[in-house]
């Protein structure tokens, strides 16, 4: 039997369109699992232990109450002078003048090194995490409004009759609570950080007193 003679011609494959795709190797997978791993281990062993932290908190606060703590002496005396001549001891105007003024210098970042050199303060990375960046610019704040605090109080020494005294002695109650306020608000991160990293150093000392002996009556000339 004779075989029929092939008219068509013979199959071949079509070929796909576009670049031919690659598989990523499966050890690229493993050496990112391992990078990743290696960096998570990194970060464990820089990650500073507890008491690292209480040591340089103690270290931080130091450095603290170097920078502000002349300023904050300084409104503490201006506020006890401030009220003695307020009580009625006028012949202690004068001193009483020096003392705020000197006091209200004291407490503006351009007029004191050691305020000034602050303001520029960085704290250490191991207490990154414990928000002490935002107490410090709101110590600067309170410092600020202590010049401000007691720039009033020379206002109110400074007055000469009822109506300007009374004028004076308004704005010392509100100039007060906005002190005590910045300051409560710093207190609150500073104890947080003494919670987190269990240490026990007090406080510095921003100056928080009752608004008793406010009153400027009598106070003036």
């Amino acid at each position: 039997m004779t075989t029929p003679t092939q008219t068509e011609p013979p199959f071949a494959p079509l070929r796909r369109s576009g670049w031919a795709s690659k598989r990523t190797p499966w050890w690229v997978f493993v050496a990112l699992a391992l990078v990743a791993v290696a960096g998570f281990l990194v970060a464990l062993s820089v990650r500073p232990s507890q008491s690292q932290q209480a040591g340089d908190l103690r270290g931080y606060f130091g450095d603290v109450s170097t920078g502000v703590g002349s300023c904050a002496a300084a409104l503490r005396d201006s506020m006890t002078s401030y009220q003695a001549v307020a009580g009625g001891d006028t012949a202690e105007l004068g001193t009483a003048r020096s003392i705020i003024g000197y006091g209200a210098s004291n407490c503006e970042v351009a007029s004191n090194e050691s305020l000034s050199d602050f303001a520029n303060y960085q704290v250490t990375e191991s207490l990154d995490s414990l928000r002490l960046t935002t107490a410090d610019n709101d110590v600067i704040t309170w410092a600020f409004d202590a010049t401000t605090y007691q720039q009033d109080l020379l206002t109110a020494l400074a007055a000469a009759n009822a109506p300007a005294r009374a004028k004076a002695d308004a704005t010392l109650g509100p100039a007060l609570a906005t002190l005590n306020a910045e300051r409560a608000a710093i207190d609150d991160i500073w104890n947080a950080a003494r919670k987190s990293t269990g240490d026990a150093t007090p406080l510095p000392n921003l100056t928080a007193q009752a608004q008793a002996g406010q009153n400027a009556s009598g106070v003036g000339g």
